[in-house]
């Protein structure tokens, strides 16, 4: 798997490249551009370098317009409609990879942040003809894989509800991390394992093997909760101080998903932690869809040494060491 800066010479050959513009959009105006910004240096380095960019990519829900991305096309480019609004994108269909790339010379994915999803555009397109990696891809590789073979002392926060994904994550890191913070709803099968009252608490059903890693002296719960109509909804203040001395200790902290019901109003214990983190010394690599919510709303994004633009394709990569996306750039004839 090559990095679009090893394409060679690219003046006048057209470039297909796969970004994730999936922006929330209110009133026709796009109301956080995050991915769309990271995309853009890609964009620039090919229009430089004399090619002949068309950008692709998928808006939620199906039938959203585009019109509102217009703005952020650099000049001279141009920009497809909704992939998504095709059936063969979501069905990987070969006749629809074939659409997309027969007028085009290069395949450039710039869109991590769905590289686990095997779709037309990520994994059809590069069987097709000669495939890159974006900059911000390439520098998402790099930073993400700093978690596999980590400085030390190394703290892995994991917080957020779907047990389901985040388990291939705690199950491997609790071999490599030095410990791991469990917040969220995540906490609340902990809780349950250890024989705590969880009330009516959003809980995973299922067996998790969670006794395991709680033998592994590892594992730390937040120590006080805030609990509403018998629902724990966030971690409480001292949870978060016991967080203090950790993060300032640690070399490296990884942090993926919030520590409370951040969606309906619980967020001050993510807030004080996303504050920590940024005040403190240490390397620090985040992402998921809350967290960065949360980021942003502080103006913390340049205090953090990388904030990844993937959600379930950082939890994936995180867990695999690979995706979809680099798979079929990495085998390609």
């Amino acid at each position: 798997m090559k990095s679009i800066l090893e394409a060679g010479d690219l003046k006048d050959k057209r470039v297909l490249v796969r970004v994730d513009w999936n922006a929330p959009i209110e009133n026709g105006r796009v109301i956080d551009d995050f991915r769309i910004k990271k995309s853009l240096p890609t964009l620039e380095y090919l229009k430089g370098a004399g090619a002949k960019v068309i950008i692709a990519t998928h808006l939620e829900p199906k039938g959203t317009p585009i019109e509102s991305l217009k703005t952020y096309v650099p000049e001279g480019m141009k920009l497809l409609g909704n992939l998504r609004d095709n059936p063969g994108e979501e069905d990987n269909s070969e006749k629809f990879a074939k659409e997309l790339t027969s007028k085009v010379d290069i395949y450039v994915n710039e869109a991590f942040s769905v590289s686990h999803r095997e779709h037309a555009s990520i994994v059809g397109a590069p069987r097709l003809l000669p495939g890159f990696i974006g900059l911000q891809f390439a520098l998402e590789i790099k930073e993400l894989s700093k978690a596999f073979y980590p400085k030390k002392p190394f703290l892995f926060i994991i917080g957020g509800a779907k047990f389901d994904t985040k388990l291939p994550l705690l199950k491997k890191f609790i071999h490599i991390a030095d410990h791991i913070f469990v917040g969220g709803a995540l906490a609340n099968n902990f809780f349950k394992e250890q024989g705590g009252d969880v009330g009516n608490s959003l809980v995973s059903e299922g067996d998790f093997g969670l006794k395991e890693l709680l033998k592994t002296g590892k594992i730390i719960l937040p120590e006080d909760t805030i609990i509403k109509d018998g629902k724990i909804l966030d971690a409480g203040p001292k949870a978060i101080e016991n967080l203090k001395p950790m993060i300032s200790t640690s070399k490296l902290v990884l942090w993926n998903g919030p520590l409370g019901n951040y969606e309906n109003g619980y967020g001050v214990a993510t807030l004080a932690l996303a504050k920590m983190i940024s005040e403190s010394s240490c390397e620090s690599i985040i992402g998921g869809g809350h967290t960065i919510a949360a980021i942003k709303g502080l103006n913390l994004f340049d205090k953090f040494s990388f904030v990844s633009t993937g959600g379930g394709a950082m939890l994936d990569f995180l867990a695999t060491g690979t995706l979809p996306g680099i798979e079929a750039l990495n085998h390609q004839k």
